[in-house]
């Protein structure tokens, strides 16, 4: 299996979805008592932290990658980067929720409530940007180096170097018999 970086509209795709389910969420409200608006503060905090234990593990991922780390067991390799792409898809999503819901509260600052809405989807906005970001970096740190297959120039040079020396040194050998 061969893994592949996330597009960059699977992103906007992302925050789209989410901004138009934060937007009708919004609309739901004002016509209804359901109060679900926002974000507490303390989800905002949980963001970052999630996306900062993704950003360590992706990191410990890139030194084994680059040969400073000797060791690293595949499936914690390979859950990293399914963790970082989902933190980066999550983060887009959650990043489009809030943005939608923050847009729609706009009209309707002056209101107390909203405007503690308006604060709650801000902070909770900038922590999904946060968590996107955390995670597209953290992919690209998963990402392995090109395989050197039989096909490669460079393992195509290295070949026709080992056979001139081969032959060199079967000339030798013949002549010195």
């Amino acid at each position: 299996m061969k893994a592949r970086r996330t597009p960059w509209w699977y992103y906007l795709i992302a925050a789209l979805l989410g901004a138009f389910a934060g937007a009708g969420l919004v609309r739901l409200t004002q016509s209804s008592q359901i109060n679900v608006l926002g974000a507490p503060w303390f989800v905002s905090a949980m963001l970052v932290l999630i996306a900062a234990i993704v950003l360590y593990m992706a990191w410990q991922v890139h030194l084994y990658v680059t040969g400073k780390r000797r060791q690293m067991d595949a499936t914690r390799a390979v859950n990293t980067l399914v963790l970082a792409k989902a933190l980066g898809i999550a983060g887009a999503a959650l990043f489009g929720w809030y943005g939608g819901q923050l847009l729609m509260s706009l009209s309707h600052a002056e209101a107390p409530f909203y405007a503690e809405v308006i604060k709650e989807c801000l902070f909770a906005a900038g922590a999904a940007v946060i968590d996107m970001v955390i995670g597209i970096i953290a992919e690209r740190w998963c990402q392995l180096p090109p395989n050197q297959g039989p096909e490669h120039p460079k393992v195509k040079a290295a070949q026709r170097r080992s056979n001139v020396a081969n032959t060199a040194n079967n000339e030798c050998s013949e002549h010195q018999s």
